[in-house]
Order: structure tokens, then C-alpha cells, then sequence
């Protein structure tokens, strides 16, 4: 079909797609340098220098692995040994401090801010996926000096009614959520987050150990009925319920269930229309202008307007409806190809690197009524 070329270019730039195909190879500037040439993709640039994803995420300081663009510059060797690197002026060992983030910031801006590694910041709030942050989120900042544990120090909750051996951890491995890992210990998804002081359920990350409170201090058996809201972000849900009926309005009119265009669209915002990313997503539902402007021309009729609340969220919920249709209901490739683009699930299927973004929205989802 004449179109196909056009709706796979546009719907891959949803979320900066990371295609592997063949490609224009990065230029070389120096022995530590290349420069990213349209169409390449963080995952191409790593086999080329025989690097992984992750080595080039931290030489780079990158917030997103799934967002370069064309003319950056990319170290792919250490400018100096870890030894001799500089490190910023560390502040004294004091308590930490929180930050409230603004329109436009990203954890690699803040993590320079404080003096802190990105890591450091991300476990202290537990949050998955480094480049989800949103206005109004209030960060805690661990301090600087000692290499702090990874996760927040908060001591487990006392199993009360459970065994002696009640208590159990679980390591998360990729693609892990914590609604699989309640099923599988038996216990709520509630009673794991309050044993870790988890703020927000959706945020948990490889790596991470999880304390397992036992399971006669809990429900029986973990359902996606016993899930429950952390208190923090349902107040934050209450105060903007505005945007929550425009959502449910626009998914309502097009098909797609309520509680899933809610989820991406916390997700991805927070439902916050003055959010804009470093990629110039925009909105609530953090579309792209060339997407937009595609979804409007190809499904809409009509032209969009990303910065107007509810035709921000019509082309984002629209572009969901297109994704339902084209894989037949099923989540993982609908939210794949809305963070990495139509073109790389249809090609490659999904990416590792798109899964802690899937399993965060399955859990939305259910928490929003899916």
C-alpha cells in the first residue's frame, strides 16, 4: 500500500523508534566521539563499537536510551580512567533533601544538579524507567557522600501475624511487575509496596531487592481486585480529575478501553498538558508534532492542535484505537509500539528495553478498573 512507508515513519516516531535497520553509520570525530546521523539508533551505534547499551547510556549520562537524535554527540570510550575522573564538589553527608520537579526537567539535568548519579536518584524513589518523571513530582535526593544503599533505607515492616520465616525477598528481574510477583508469593500488592515504602506500585526496576512480607499478615491470594492506590497518587489523581474525564470522554468515543488510555496517559504525564519532553513530545499523551499531525491528517480528518488539551489527548487515544485494531487487542505489541514505534514491533517485536514501560501500565491499568 502506497501509504504504509508514511504510517510506519510517522507512528515510529511516537516514542524516537530503535529500529534496527540498515542505516547511515555514525561519524567518527575522534577516537572517543562519533556523531549520530539521522536514523541511527542507540542499539546500531553499540554493535558498531562493540559496546552495550547500557556501557553507552553511561558514558553519555543518557535519561532515555530511546531518545538520540541526529548531530549529537556520543562518547563511546571513558574521556579519562574511573580513577582520575572528575567528580562535582560533593556535598557533606547530610539527610536527603526532595525536589519538586518542574515542566521540561529530566533526571540526567537534576542528577547534575545535586552532585548525584542518576541511579542514585532513581533508587531512592524507586522509579523504573529513568526518563518517566512529571511536573509536580516531588523527588527525594539522597545525599552525596557515601555510596548509599540502593534502595531507600527504610526498614522492612514487621511481619506481625506471619512465621518466623515469613519474611522472603524477591531480586526483580526484567520485565518483572509487582502484580506477578504478588500473585507469586501469595500476598497483596499493597503489603510488598508498604514492606519497601514503594510510593507508586508502577516503579519498580531490575535489580531491585524486594522484601516479601509473609502471607498470613496479607489477603489470601493477590488479585487485581486487592490492588490498591498508594494514598500520593491518588491525591494527585483527585486534583486533576478534569483531565481524567477528557480522557475517558475521547476513549469512550473511539473504542479504546478507559482505564488503558489512562494508564499510558499517566504514564507518560502524569496527566499534565504543560509537559514537553526533550524530544518535543507534547501534552498529556506526549505526541510528537510530526505524529500528530499525521494521526490528524490520516485518521482524524482534520488538523491537531497538540497544545490544546482534549485534540492532544484525541490523537494520543486515536493512535491507541490504530494500535488495538492492528494487533488485535494484545498489550505488550500496543504499548510497544507506542514507545518504540509501529515500524520495530512490526519488524522486531518487542524490545527488552520497552518491557519495565509495558509492565507499568498493565498496572495502571488495573489500577485506573482494567
Amino acid at each position: 500500500m502506497s501509504s504504509r512507508p508514511r504510517l510506519a515513519t510517522a507512528a515510529a516516531s511516537i516514542s524516537a523508534t530503535l529500529v534496527v535497520v540498515p542505516i547511515l553509520a555514525s561519524v567518527a570525530i575522534g577516537a572517543d566521539e562519533v556523531t549520530v546521523r539521522s536514523g541511527d539508533t542507540l542499539t546500531a551505534i553499540a554493535r558498531r563499537h562493540d559496546l552495550t547499551i547500557e556501557r553507552l547510556v553511561e558514558l553519555n549520562d543518557l535519561a532515555d536510551p530511546n531518545r538520540i537524535f541526529a548531530g549529537q554527540r556520543l562518547r563511546i570510550v571513558a574521556s579519562v580512567p574511573a580513577a582520575a575522573a572528575p567528580v562535582a564538589p560533593a556535598p557533606a553527608a547530610t539527610a536527603s533533601r526532595s525536589h519538586l520537579v518542574r515542566p521540561g526537567e529530566h533526571l540526567t539535568g537534576i542528577a547534575r544538579r545535586y552532585g548525584v548519579s542518576i541511579t542514585a536518584i532513581a533508587s531512592a524513589n524507586a522509579i523504573g524507567d529513568p526518563s518517566r518523571i512529571f511536573a509536580g513530582q516531588r523527588l527525594t535526593i539522597p545525599g552525596s557522600a557515601p555510596s548509599a544503599p540502593s534502595a531507600p533505607a527504610a526498614a522492612p515492616k514487621p511481619a506481625t501475624a506471619a512465621s518466623a520465616s515469613a519474611l522472603r525477598t524477591h531480586l526483580v528481574r526484567s520485565g518483572d511487575h509487582l502484580t506477578g510477583i504478588a500473585r507469586r508469593y501469595g500476598v497483596s500488592i499493597t503489603a510488598i509496596a508498604s514492606a519497601n515504602a514503594i510510593g507508586d506500585p508502577s516503579r519498580i526496576y531490575a535489580g531491585q531487592r524486594l522484601t516479601i512480607p509473609g502471607a498470613a499478615a496479607a489477603a489470601p491470594a493477590a488479585s487485581p481486585a486487592s490492588v490498591a492506590m498508594p494514598p500520593s497518587m491518588a491525591a494527585l489523581v483527585a486534583q486533576r480529575g478534569a483531565v481524567r474525564s477528557v480522557i475517558v470522554e475521547e476513549a469512550r468515543r473511539f473504542g479504546v478501553p478507559p482505564a488503558l488510555a489512562l494508564a499510558v496517559a499517566w504514564q507518560e504525564s502524569g496527566w499534565q498538558q504543560g509537559v514537553v519532553s526533550s524530544a518535543g513530545a507534547i501534552g498529556v499523551m506526549q505526541v510528537l508534532p510530526a505524529t500528530g499531525e499525521w494521526v490528524g491528517q490520516a485518521m482524524l480528518g482534520t488538523s491537531v492542535d497538540l497544545g490544546d488539551l482534549r485534540q492532544n489527548v484525541r490523537a494520543g487515544v486515536r493512535l491507541l484505537g490504530h494500535y488495538l485494531d492492528r494487533y488485535d487487542g494484545n498489550r505488550d505489541h500496543v504499548l510497544a509500539a507506542y514507545y518504540q514505534g509501529q515500524t520495530a514491533v512490526d519488524r522486531h517485536g518487542v524490545y527488552a528495553v520497552s518491557r519495565p514501560y509495558i509492565a507499568s501500565i498493565k498496572l495502571l491499568e488495573t489500577l485506573f478498573g482494567g
